[in-house]
């Protein structure tokens, strides 16, 4: 049985797991189509974006990084180094390819300002998790439910921009994406809860 609400204090306690497949900077243009070929190859990636933070009120950067991943490897494409390729937008398209992430539509709202697209078959984490159960809307608190281990969330605030990503930021980068395609085919295997079920979870907060 799933557990519905997870305290920070205990996601602490969790031990910490990262993403420990391969991981592809797409900083050149001339690396996207190799990306593109793999991962076409999958019929569900997980997805996220990085952007650099801004500590002064009213400025605000673009997203800096996409992060697309499978089980096994996972591209990082520098959207602040290259030009938005339109074979990721075709890609982001895609209706044969399931897209998971969560609180997609902040995401993709910064992916338009880069390159105007529409995307397809994309699933929110957040619009499907309470059907299993899960009343928290972090990626931390989700995944520590479904896995009963933490991801870290150190990374966050780093700068996205620098001239190279160090390993620790492109280790962070792709555990998201990853741990959001990973939640997903985890809750495929669990049984929906119904509506009365959901009901009766969310009056008990």
């Amino acid at each position: 049985m799933i557990k519905p609400k997870i305290t920070k204090e205990e996601v602490n306690e969790l031990p910490i797991v990262v993403f420990e497949g391969e991981v592809s900077v797409v900083d050149r243009e001339d690396k996207v189509t190799n990306a593109m070929q793999v991962l076409r190859q999958h019929k569900l990636v997980g997805i996220d974006t990085e952007t650099k933070p801004s500590f002064k009120k009213g400025m605000l950067h673009k997203v800096s990084l996409l992060q697309v991943s499978t089980e096994n490897i996972c591209y990082l494409f520098r959207l602040n180094k290259i030009a938005f390729p339109k074979e990721l937008s075709d890609f982001l398209s895609d209706k044969s390819v399931k897209k998971i992430g969560l609180a997609l539509k902040d995401d993709f709202n910064g992916l338009n300002k880069h390159h105007r697209f529409k995307p397809e078959n994309i699933v929110d984490l957040q619009s499907i998790v309470k059907n299993y159960g899960i009343m928290e809307l972090g990626l931390q608190k989700i995944f520590a439910i479904v896995f009963n281990q933490k991801i870290s969330k150190s990374q966050r605030l780093t700068n996205w921009e620098s001239m190279e990503l160090t390993e620790q930021q492109q280790r962070y980068a792709a555990t998201d994406a990853w741990a959001a395609l990973m939640i997903y085919k985890q809750l495929m295997k669990e049984k929906k809860l119904t509506k009365v079920e959901i009901e009766l979870l969310a009056n008990n907060e």
